[in-house]
């Protein structure tokens, strides 16, 4: 294996100083590497209002095995302020830039590349495998809808969000600020939701057009209680017509009705059953 250039290197930092000082310690984009070019590296992306943290314990696993792994900070993230508006601000766009950056710069750390998200997370993990060539996209409960809604009002309901001002709400109304884990927002914001769903959209819409990924991977909870695993069967199918060959679907059973499986710090014993199968099917 070759050594990183100098202008990885640097490259690696630009990315690391992008955390300004509002940025809590736990909030900061994470870059574990073993100072040379490996066979694989991996990006994760982690899910709305969370942070890398999210991932400290799989991108560390994935790293002992080998792996080098970016866990980038998507904006408007991570801040130490739990309560900052500053997630009221995100946009397709941001999120689409992160997207892309973070893979040109995973190229550098490794011959193929793999990437990898949980919920927005995988929104994006899957909208990297329409365009550009890495070796695997394993999109975790990936956000193209909610559970209770049926995708058709979707599009409607998040232009009309965004017509109207933003507004908070607590993911859990009882504990509110006291939420954990306290690396995430105990709150998201509406703008936010609607911007991530058009670019869900644009995925959706993309769905006849043939990946540009060796193979994308959704993985569900059969219990699912937050994200729409009918909107995601249904991509599947499409993106297969297109694709043969390259599109699978993992569905996890005897898991609890919850849609956070991967979070050690909220629920340790599901990421403990969780992880071996996503490294199997990460590592292939």
């Amino acid at each position: 294996m070759h050594e990183l250039q100098p202008h990885i290197h640097s490259a690696l930092e630009r990315l690391l100083e992008r955390d300004h000082d509002r940025i809590a310690d736990e909030g900061r984009t994470m870059v574990l590497h073993l100072g040379e070019v490996r066979p694989m590296s991996v990006v994760l992306f982690h899910g709305l209002s969370s942070s890398p943290t999210q991932f400290v314990r799989f991108a560390s696993d994935l790293h002992a095995r080998g792996h080098n792994v970016i866990v980038p900070r998507l904006p408007r993230h991570g801040h130490r302020d739990r309560l900052t508006e500053a997630l009221s601000r995100l946009t397709a766009d941001d999120l689409r830039r992160t997207a892309q950056q973070s893979v040109d710069l995973a190229r550098d750390l490794g011959d193929e590349v793999v990437v990898a998200g949980f919920s927005l997370g995988g929104l994006l993990a899957t909208w990297v495998a329409q365009r550009e060539r890495v070796r695997r996209a394993v999109a975790i409960a990936p956000f193209f809808g909610v559970s209770w809604m049926p995708n058709r009002f979707m599009a409607p309901l998040s232009t009309l969000m965004l017509r109207m001002p933003n507004t908070f709400h607590w993911w859990h109304p009882i504990l509110r600020e006291r939420q954990m884990p306290a690396h995430g927002y105990p709150r998201y914001a509406t703008h936010a939701v609607a911007h991530a769903y058009r670019l869900a959209r644009q995925v959706l819409d993309a769905s006849g057009e043939p990946l540009e990924a060796q193979r994308l991977i959704f993985v569900m909870n059969a219990r699912e209680t937050a994200i729409n695993n009918r909107a995601v069967r249904k991509l599947a199918r499409e993106l297969l017509r297109e694709s043969p060959g390259r599109v699978d679907e993992v569905v996890l059973r005897n898991i609890p009705f919850l849609h956070d499986i991967i979070e050690p710090l909220r629920n340790s014993a599901i990421a403990e059953r969780v992880y071996p199968q996503l490294l199997e099917l990460i590592e292939g």
